[in-house]
Formats: C-alpha cells, structure tokens, sequence
C-alpha cells in the first residue's frame, strides 16, 4: 500500500484586492469590474517558485530538521526561475536534503502538479524510493489589465509518500493526453495566450474532463457516488458542477475553488485544494482530483483512519489566514517587474554571484547551517575552524548546526532608508537564537513601525539579490515575524 503520509502548503501573506485592480482599469477595461471582488495571494518581491516550495515543503515536514529519510524530491511548475539549473536542487539545498536523494524537475504543463505526484506515488510503489517528497509551486506573471491579473495568484503545496503512516491510500490514476491548446507561453514570452473562453469550456473541460474520471472510475472500481471530495481547478464558475452531474458525482461534493481568497495558483492549484481538502477529510472517504491542461490527469486516494493524527505546520488554512491586505496596486506592478522604475544610482554595483563560493559554503549559504562546537556547546554562524568561545578557542571540533527551523528574536534592528531596496526602507539586524548563535540578517514581511527589539522571527528562505546582467538569482535566508500582529492585518497605500 502506497499513499500520502503528509502534506503541507504555502500562500504568500500579500492579498491584492481585486476592487483597487478592476477600478484602475475601469477606463480602458470596463468589463473587468465584474471580477473585482474578493482577494488575491501576490508574493513579495523577494519570493518566487523556488522560495515558496521551500515555505510549503517546511509545513509539510514540520519543526524536525532530520530529513535523511527522504530520497526524492519532485519539485513541479511552470515558472521556475532556471530554464538551465535544477530547480529541485536548490530546494533540496535548502531542506539540507542528503546528497543521495534524487531531484527531478517536472514542468511546462499545467498539469506537472499532478503528474509530479503520479510519478512519485509509482516510484514508490515500485520500490524506486521509499519516501518522496512531492512539491507544486507557480508565480505567474499576467498583462495589466487582463482577467488573469484577477484570476491568477501565487501558492504552493507539499506531500510526502511513502508506505507507513498513510495519511490518504492512493487508490489509482489516469491521465488522458490531447493537444489541446487553451493556453500557451512562447519559449521567450513573459505572458500566457489564451484563446477563446467558450471554446475553452465546451469543447476543452467539458469533454475531456469527463473522459478522465470515467477512465479513473473504471480502472479503480470505485463507484461514482462513493467519491466524498471533488477537488477541480476552474477558472469557468459553474462549470465543475455541470461536469459532477454529467458523471453521476455528488455537485455538493466540490471543494471551493478559492477564488475569492486567493486566486489559481496555476500548476500548484490542484495540490493547493488536496492540501486543503485533506484538513477535513475523515477516514473512510475517497478524494478525486483532478487537473486540465492538455488532457487531464484523475487521482482517487482514500483517507485511512490515520488523517487526524497529522497536522502542518500552518496548513493552507493556517496561511489563508495569515494575511495582510494590499491596495497599492503599483507594488504589486513593482514586485512583479511589469514596469520600469528609476532605482536610482545606488541599485548601480555588479550583482555577480561567485559560483565557487557557493559551491563551496553551501550548507551555510543554502541551508542556513553553522557551527556547535562538540567540547563547549558553542554555538555560532558561520562555522568556521576555530571556535569563537573566548576562553577555549578550539580547533576542528565543530559539528554542522541548522539554525533554519529555530526561532529567533530580534537583538537591534535599523529601517535603511538610503540603501537601495525593493520595498524601502531595508528592514535589517541582529538575531539571536535561545540555544546560542547570531545572525546579522535581513527582515522581510514587515512594514515601517512594526519591527521591534524582542520580537520573534521565524527564519524564511527568500531571494538576497538578482543579478540582472547575468539572469542568475542568489538565495539567503531571512527573519519574518513569527506572526502577523493584530495590527497588520490591514495595509492601506502610502
């Protein structure tokens, strides 16, 4: 037996409210304001695919930093930052995955979500791997003034498999593959083409949806109303329901979408849901998923009796609520690159990345790993031959220590205003860690006046610079605040 032993997700703290967005445009756009309501998920500047399939991957695996258990990584996506550059590695660096374990890229569909976790459940069951880690995260780029804008948001979700503990029985799959192109990106485009929505609808997912759960059902045995939880990204409001009935399925069975509160999340989407649904799921009840894009790939699991004995770190509940709204549509144009800005003369200096360093440091650059010294319990970041203990100053006797999942707080901070920075001011300062350490460090996800001395961080794993000349993203890590203050719940433009 093979199935899903966890899972976890991620939804970037930023909300864009859909109203600001739709009446920007309301000249040029008037159709649009039909679609302002509701929120939806934007990342910050400094987060893309990779950093949030970290964030997602850490809620699924929880406050234990021994992951030597997990020998393959899928990481799927249609927007990852390296056309060339195993994307997977870089998440497999940051969890401090053993260098035995297996990364695999799965991309250019939206259906990798899906398929990612068909691949994985497989090699599992075949004896390939005995725990995978399976991760969908997408940051689409959409034109102004478009219902994808709207439509589209940013998240990611996470699942483990294995043979033990099974949190959600795979029960069995099918995929169905026609060239269908509702959509396409351009090898050199930043923007999808979409073709006609009716066309999409009626001649796209109501016909070869269908021919995917009836191929399920069939391969599986399962009858169609012994299915509990439908869950089905759609960008098209009441069209899952029409495809329910035509298949015999219970409509009522359909899981929100989330449109309302955070938008598609795109290759991600289908996870993000069964992350969601596999909070309320009970044992005994079968989840169909289900994604289109090309054709259409149909999984059924089945809740064992285990379901309530696992819970994330924060969920995609936990993160729905973790948020903080945001009315100032120019940041979000700004966080996205979709306009050209004057950066002044201080964003002038040469970003250029040595490769070498990073091979060579990268424990400490990736994985945020430092030193314990085995004689004194000294702790310190960086790790370094000698300890910094002033009174037994050893040598050789430091052992890896990982400071990512600790919980810090903040010793003395500074909000740089003169420095360049993407959201000025730069937040930055010195954490300390209770068992020991300290880390000179950026702060992320905070605005002016909310940073204080004593607060608590949470370690985040985030984009440190770009280098534009060269198209090459250097990753760090960060402080957060543990958690959202009551008094941050509501962001208003400057």
């Amino acid at each position: 037996m093979v199935g899903l032993t966890g899972y976890g997700g991620y939804v970037p703290n930023l909300r864009l409210n859909r109203k600001v967005v739709a009446s920007t445009h309301a000249w040029i756009a008037p159709n649009l304001m039909g679609k302002g309501k509701g929120e939806r998920s934007v990342g910050n500047w400094d987060e893309d695919a990779v950093t949030m399939a970290v964030e997602a991957c850490r809620d699924c695996l929880g406050d234990d930093d021994d992951r030597s258990h997990i020998d393959a990584l899928y990481f799927a996506s249609t927007t990852m930052p390296f056309a060339d550059r195993l994307n997977s590695g870089i998440i497999a660096s940051a969890l401090t995955l053993e260098t035995g374990t297996q990364a695999v890229d799965v991309a250019n569909t939206q259906r990798a979500g899906t398929s990612a976790l068909i691949e994985a459940l497989n090699k599992v069951e075949a004896g390939g791997a005995s725990h995978a880690l399976v991760v969908a995260s997408d940051m689409r780029k959409a034109r102004a003034a478009s219902a994808q804008e709207l439509d589209f948001g940013d998240g990611a979700a996470c699942f483990t498999v294995g043979k033990d503990n099974i949190l959600a029985e795979f029960v069995g799959s099918h995929s169905v593959t026609h060239d269908f192109v509702d959509h396409f990106r351009g090898d050199h485009e930043e923007f999808d083409y979409n073709w006609e929505e009716r066309w999409v609808r009626d001649e796209g997912l109501a016909k070869i949806v269908p021919e995917a759960i009836q191929g399920v059902l069939s391969k599986t045995g399962v009858a169609p109303g012994d299915i509990n939880h439908i869950v089905m990204p759609c960008l098209f409001p009441r069209v899952p329901q029409s495809i329910a009935k035509t298949c015999g399925l219970n409509p009522e069975a359909l899981h929100d979408t989330l449109a309302a509160v955070a938008g598609d999340t795109g290759a991600a989407h289908s996870s993000v849901l069964l992350a969601k649904a596999l909070e309320t799921a009970k044992a005994g009840e079968k989840i169909l998923v289900l994604h289109f894009g090309q054709g259409c790939d149909a999984l059924i699991f089945s809740a064992t009796d285990k379901i309530n004995s696992f819970s994330p770190r924060h969920g995609i509940s936990g993160w729905l609520a973790h948020r903080r709204e945001e009315t100032n549509y120019m940041k979000y144009l700004t966080f996205r690159g979709l306009i050209e800005w004057e950066k002044g003369m201080r964003a002038e200096k040469d970003n250029k990345t040595a490769l070498t360093t990073l091979y060579r440091n990268n424990d400490m650059i990736m994985g945020l790993v430092g030193g314990r010294c085995t004689e004194t319990g000294v702790i310190q970041f960086p790790r370094s031959r000698i300890s910094i203990n002033p009174n037994n100053p050893t040598v050789d006797t430091q052992e890896p220590y990982k400071f990512a999942e600790k919980v810090g707080k903040i010793l003395s901070w500074s909000a740089d205003a003169l420095t360049f920075s993407m959201a000025p001011p730069n937040h930055f300062g010195m954490v300390t860690f209770e068992e020991g350490g300290r880390i000179m460090m950026d702060i992320t996800d905070v605005v002016p006046g909310e940073v204080e001395s004593g607060m608590d961080v949470r370690m985040v794993f985030r984009i440190k610079d770009v280098d534009e000349q060269r198209g090459f993203k250097r990753y760090f890590w960060k402080a957060a605040p543990a958690e959202l203050s009551a008094g941050a719940q509501s962001q208003a433009a400057e």
